[in-house]
């Protein structure tokens, strides 16, 4: 009987420490906020790969599915908005993901990108886009449940 209660009590942590660390991580899907008229925009799907975070288009909530993005430069230039990636090469640094870039559709610039989680927010999750010259701008995405 005792190691039945041991046994059972470590499941319930090893279970509580699975759903405390997925709360905390950014993989998932969020919706995105526009900046000018406060309307939910789009999902952007964030997962890993080779240890690094990327995020990209899973579905647009006000223009049309064959949208493409017209204003992108290179390899980006005229591809469809779902299924491009808006965020790469983050990597995890404390409670930071850094040093990636991300992609701004509507313009086609690129900047580089942080993400972070305020304390007891993890649905919740801070985007900052920062340009070279300094300047940048900080949106908050929410989680899709």
């Amino acid at each position: 009987m005792k190691i039945w209660k041991s046994t059972a009590l470590a499941s319930v942590f090893v279970v509580a420490g699975l759903v405390y660390a997925r709360a905390q991580s950014p993989i998932g899907i969020w919706k995105t906020i526009d900046d000018n008229t406060g309307e939910a925009k789009s999902h952007v799907e964030i997962y890993e790969k080779g240890g690094k975070l990327y995020g990209k288009v899973v579905k647009l909530l006000r223009k049309p599915a064959d949208t493409r993005c017209e204003k992108c430069t290179g390899d980006k230039k005229n591809q469809l908005l779902i299924g491009m990636n808006v965020i790469e090469g983050l990597t995890a640094q404390d409670n930071v993901w850094k040093g990636g870039k991300i992609l701004d559709p509507e313009n086609g610039n690129e900047y580089g990108c942080s993400i972070w989680f305020e304390k007891g927010q993890a649905d919740e999750l801070r985007v900052r886009g920062k340009h070279w010259t300094g300047l940048y701008r900080t949106q908050t995405w929410y989680r899709v449940k």
